[in-house]
């Protein structure tokens, strides 16, 4: 798998709340999507970014990273988390919003997204 970017996925328990800070004091100005439970903040020149979460919509827990691959390599990473024996924390999932993606639990216990956009 080759990771082309991560993202920390910081625990909030309102968006709207947090974004005074992250957007407004960090100059994390650009609000490039917000889905009510997760939005993403990065600064005009794209160099520094982060995503607040509230609760995954979709997944049981969490993740505190989104690990960005090819949109043709989702499939083999997560084959290759599977075949690694590490556990699977949400499967291979096409969700509504347009992104594939599987959470997988490293061995020091953190949750990691890894995610293909469409």
């Amino acid at each position: 798998m080759q990771a082309t970017k991560v993202i920390a996925d910081l625990p909030v328990d309102d968006i709207d709340a947090a974004r005074g800070f992250y957007r407004d004091f960090l100059g994390l100005s650009v609000e490039a999507f917000n889905l009510g439970w997760v939005a993403h903040f990065r600064s005009e020149d794209g160099n520094a970014y982060l995503q607040v979460v509230t609760r995954d919509e979709t997944a049981p827990e969490n993740p505190v990273l989104s690990v960005h691959v090819p949109h043709e390599q989702i499939e083999d990473a997560y084959d290759e988390a599977r075949q690694a024996g590490y556990e699977i924390v949400h499967p291979l999932t096409q969700e509504e919003w347009g992104v594939r993606r599987f959470f997988v639990r490293a061995p020091d216990g953190n949750v990691v997204n890894v995610v293909a956009h469409d």
